[in-house]
């Protein structure tokens, strides 16, 4: 079982209280009770059969000593075709019961972290920092759509026309601007915060999908393809962390830090009617990624340094932030602590959130079988982590917003500029 396992059963059975808060806090619907029941039953099975196999093992040296010495083993070896079939009996009673109790496990969340906030949404995060002054203007500020439609940039009828509404199209300098921003990310990554950058691909098998926990919760939120099996992945979390899925990590290569750009697609089923204006909700859209394998005892360290390295991008490119602290409640299934970035819209008026980072704990580790060997040789689990540094198109939002001028013109900030051939502005054509 230890292949499949999400927390471990050893802890399940010694905290079936703190598990049990834990599934109530994150307003998940997991059977403990049940988990616990089968546990008990699959170690009393267990039991027996170990049992019976000793039994089996002792009979087949009593037969050949009596076969050895001239004695009739007739009524030994009656006795075990009993004990066979009592035993694969049993070992499909065993199975029975490990796949019922992996069905449920597959059902109970992470441990939230203690320091995180108890509460069942939103209204308990806890901001825990504020960075950037805010946007002044001496005009009105408009929203994203009106800069992007009067400059040319930004044509949602022509997406809805192609594949629906949820949908994004960018033209001339603003598909230019989003590849700046990709570009600068990757390359700030990569040069500056020493991740390795990855080019992966861009679907995933279920396999991917449960390890790195969108199956089974989210799956109605995903795009998937019936014949294969396969996912349009919703995030580059998925195939960055399960580049090690089955296979140990030399201890002396931790950390290991990943970064990507993909495009990212998700249903968004559970929002119908929120944002219809703009691409603040949309179906597909462009981020950039970074994912750590680290040791354990450095996990909750390395979520600081991972929220730091998002941040920077912000900071370079002067966008109003802040940072809070996600409730139990709003939490995803899978983290044990997630802070989340939101940057200033100034045209919409409100925070977007541009960056979310978590620790996971083992919990990936466990599903996906992400080990590590350290110098004894003993394979362990590692600890991932991942955050969004950062997810378009709500960063280009913000910068549309922040940046806009009072003649409909947009400034680029200085960070990008080389990014666009040196141009400091997109304006009317």
């Amino acid at each position: 079982m230890a292949g499949w396992l999400m927390l471990d059963l050893d802890f399940i059975r010694s905290n079936p209280d703190k598990v049990k808060k834990a599934v109530q806090n994150k307003g998940e619907k997991a059977n403990l009770d049940e988990v616990l029941k089968l546990d008990t039953a699959r170690r009393e099975v267990i039991t027996q059969l170990d049992n019976l196999r000793a039994r089996r093992n002792k009979a087949s040296d009593e037969v050949a000593q009596l076969k050895k010495s001239g004695q009739d083993a007739k009524a030994i070896i009656t006795e075990m075709k009993t004990v066979s079939a009592d035993i694969k009996r049993l070992e499909d009673e065993i199975k029975s019961v490990e796949d019922k109790l992996q069905q449920l496990l597959r059902w109970i969340p992470n441990i939230p972290a203690d320091d995180v906030p108890i509460g069942i949404d939103a209204k308990s995060n806890l901001e825990v920092k504020h960075w950037g002054k805010r946007a002044e203007f001496s005009f009105a500020a408009k929203p994203h759509w009106e800069i992007g439609s009067n400059l040319g940039i930004l044509d949602s009828e022509t997406a809805t026309r192609i594949a629906g509404s949820g949908f994004i199209l960018l033209k001339g300098k603003g598909a230019r601007l989003e590849r700046a921003l990709i570009n600068f990310m990757i390359d700030l990554h990569t040069q500056e915060h020493n991740y390795c950058e990855i080019a992966p691909p861009f679907m995933a098998n279920r396999q991917s999908m449960f390890a790195t926990g969108q199956l089974p919760n989210l799956e109605q939120d995903m795009y998937a393809t019936k014949e294969e099996d396969m996912f349009l992945i919703p995030t580059a979390e998925v195939p960055l962390t399960n580049i090690w899925r089955d296979t140990p990590i030399p201890e002396d290569d931790l950390p290991v830090y990943y970064t990507a750009y993909t495009p990212c697609f998700r249903r968004e089923s559970g929002s119908y009617g929120k944002d219809t204006r703009g691409i603040v909700r949309v179906h597909q859209f462009d981020k950039v990624e970074m994912v750590k394998f680290v040791q354990p005892k450095t996990s909750f360290d390395e979520l600081e340094k991972l929220l730091s390295d998002a941040e920077s991008v912000l900071q370079a490119l002067g966008l109003e932030y802040r940072v809070v602290k996600l409730s139990t409640g709003d939490m995803s299934f899978a983290s044990a602590k997630t802070y989340d970035i939101e940057a200033w819209a100034p045209g919409l008026g409100r925070y977007l959130e541009v960056s979310s980072c978590s620790n996971f704990t083992d919990f990936q580790a466990r599903r996906g079988n992400i080990k590590f060997r350290d110098k004894n040789g003993k394979l362990k689990f590692v600890h991932t982590l991942n955050g969004s540094g950062l997810a378009l198109p709500r960063t280009l939002i913000c910068l549309l917003e922040t940046y806009q001028q009072p003649d409909g013109a947009v400034e680029i900030p200085k960070v990008l500029q080389p990014y666009m051939d040196g141009v400091t502005a997109i304006k009317h054509s």
